[in-house]
């Protein structure tokens, strides 16, 4: 698997990157062990988590799935150095004051939850260390206009940086990310950088799925003038680009069990909106119409898009592991490639 050099870095990452956030509520810690050794021996050696990890975050579960990877490298001594290891502080609370009492995210919260993810993660440096979502108010999670009266930054992007940067004087982080981020923020973070000689941002972790392309509205030519890597997660939409709902939907008792119809069983959920349903089905048929799966479709769509550093899978099995990482061979010819832009035109981006 070839390697992606991610933005302005040195660091050389493979183009699929094992995203954790399943692992301590869906995975137990043996299996995802098990996972580990398995990307690893693949050539999947970018790995991806978070301080609030697992997923749904629960008070019970908050730091459980950067422990499970520390716990993998204790065990492991001397394949740290074979990973790049990112990892994310958490915005302002969202209701889990578990993370972080108040609505913001001082410079100071930024170093605690560093210094508290590096214990975790049994490790001294961060690869890759980013904002989980933004500090200030944006249309993010499903919203989707931005609505100037719910403003409530504290800190404001010039400290978030400065304390970045310490970091990375520091030793702690290697380099920095955003994630959930805008046109603006991806611009005043590097302005900022570089009129003040501070840490640059190398890369944005952001939706990107058939049934969510709003990165393509403007923010793709943002990161490629600046140089900042894509960062692609939820490539099969919580699992609706899989094709297992297509029989039953998310809400009926037959549902295959999977994050949707577990955890995010409501239509106030962008992935499970009825309209971004019935799209993901639209383009699971258009699969099977020219001899793919679903998740083939889904994933060779966003493996091999040039606006994509590196895509981000979450897998409960080491059976999904192995379908994700054979979808990387599939390449979409020019037709199907056709279809689902018809597609997109007609029904646009339902999971926004």
């Amino acid at each position: 698997m070839e390697k992606r050099t991610l933005g302005q870095s040195d660091l050389q990452v493979s183009p699929i990157c094992l995203g954790t956030m399943t692992f301590g509520e869906q995975v137990g810690e043996a299996q995802s062990h098990a996972i580990l050794d398995q990307a690893l021996a693949a050539g999947v050696d970018f790995w991806d988590t978070a301080e609030m990890y697992s997923v749904p975050p629960r008070r019970e579960t908050y730091g459980a799935t950067e422990t499970i990877l520390g716990n993998w490298f204790a065990k492991n001594p001397g394949k740290r150095n074979q990973v790049v290891l990112a990892s994310k502080v958490a915005g302002p609370s969202r209701g889990m004051p578990w993370v972080r009492e108040g609505k913001g995210m001082t410079a100071a919260d930024i170093v605690a939850s560093c210094d508290a993810s590096l214990k975790r993660l049994q490790t001294d440096v961060i690869d890759l260390y980013q904002i989980h979502w933004p500090e200030r108010n944006v249309p993010a999670f499903g919203a989707m206009y931005f609505n100037p009266e719910l403003e409530r930054t504290q800190t404001s992007i010039l400290e978030q940086l400065q304390a970045l940067d310490g970091l990375v004087r520091a030793g702690k982080i290697r380099y920095i990310g955003l994630s959930n981020e805008t046109p603006y923020g991806v611009h005043e973070f590097v302005r900022l950088a570089e009129q003040h000689g501070l840490a640059r941002v190398v890369s944005i972790q952001n939706p990107y799925a058939l049934t969510n392309r709003w990165y393509e509205n403007a923010l793709d030519e943002t990161c490629y003038r600046l140089n900042v890597g894509l960062l692609a997660y939820s490539p099969l939409a919580f699992g609706a680009l899989t094709g297992k709902y297509d029989q039953t939907g998310i809400f009926s008792a037959e549902a295959p069990r999977g994050r949707l119809s577990i955890y995010e069983a409501t239509q106030k959920q962008r992935w499970a909106r009825a309209s971004a349903i019935a799209t993901a089905k639209r383009y699971n048929d258009l699969a099977r119409e020219h001899g793919l799966t679903p998740t083939q479709l889904a994933l060779s769509f966003v493996y091999h898009k040039w606006q994509v550093a590196s895509t981000i899978i979450g897998v409960t099995t080491q059976a999904q592991l192995a379908e994700d990482i054979e979808a990387w061979n599939v390449r979409l010819s020019a037709p199907v490639l056709e279809a689902i832009d018809a597609i997109r035109l007609e029904l646009r981006d339902p999971a926004v």
